[in-house]
């Protein structure tokens, strides 16, 4: 019981940390948006480091039996279809009120949080100071990952406090993930497994097809090579993490 309550307390605390950019509420709207920009291009590189560094060396270590590659197919073309049916029914003449990779993003963060779950409620029943150490590691790469997330939200049309709720709302997921990991251990294994793939064909997807395009559409000189000077600092973060944080 008491091993639950602790990965139910790091779940959450690591859900809140989706709340990182409320510091943008007191935040000139003209700054906001100068600063979103450059928050995209963090993401989309923090989105690619997350797929090749972290989610897919995870997944071939965890599995020889698991077609990991032609997972990542799927979870790329489940996301591309996601994004043709959030189209068709919420976009009218080729003009969209919110960008469709703002709901893609949420999908795949959502994704992601519950994997993280399932990973801190695993490491604790293994041993308490795995559980502590996991939900470190978690926590250090959250803080930069839901600022990008919530910059994404924000530049795909969403409001300050609407963008705050839903990536909290996704954020929530990892409790969901902590539940299932602590009370299905025994099949915490295969649940993983093509989730971890899967998630990294869906973050390939929203970094490739969504973000970066974005990105292009930048015509000023400066902004547009600070965005790309931003995405490899995406990718630097998670190249990071990857070193010091095994």
């Amino acid at each position: 019981m008491i091993i639950l309550l602790w990965v139910l307390g790091c779940t959450f605390f690591i859900s809140l940390l989706s709340f990182a950019g409320v510091f943008t509420l007191t935040v000139k709207d003209k700054l906001l948006t100068s600063v979103l920009f450059g928050l995209v291009g963090f993401s989309a590189g923090a989105l690619m480091g997350g797929a090749f560094l972290h989610l897919l060396p995870e997944a071939l270590t965890r599995s020889d039996s698991v077609p990991i590659f032609l997972f990542v197919i799927v979870g790329f073309t489940v996301f591309f279809l996601l994004e043709k049916i959030l189209y068709w029914r919420h976009c009218h003449e080729g003009k969209c009120p919110i960008h469709m990779f703002t709901y893609l993003n949420l999908i795949g963060d959502g994704v992601h949080n519950f994997l993280d779950g399932v990973i801190i409620a695993v490491s604790f029943l293994t041993s308490f100071p795995l559980g502590i150490a996991t939900t470190a590691a978690v926590t250090a790469h959250e803080i930069p990952q839901e600022l990008g997330d919530f910059g994404v939200l924000v530049y795909g049309g969403l409001t300050k406090l609407k963008a705050l709720f839903y990536n909290f709302a996704s954020a929530l997921t990892a409790v969901a993930g902590a539940m299932t990991g602590y009370f299905l251990n025994t099949y915490a294994e295969n649940l993983t497994s093509p989730l971890i793939p899967f998630a990294a064909g869906g973050f390939l997807y929203i970094a490739a097809s969504d973000l970066v395009p974005e990105l292009h559409k930048q015509p000023d000189f400066k902004k547009s090579i600070t965005s790309f000077a931003l995405f490899l600092v995406g990718l630097g973060f998670m190249g990071a993490m990857k070193l010091f944080l095994r």
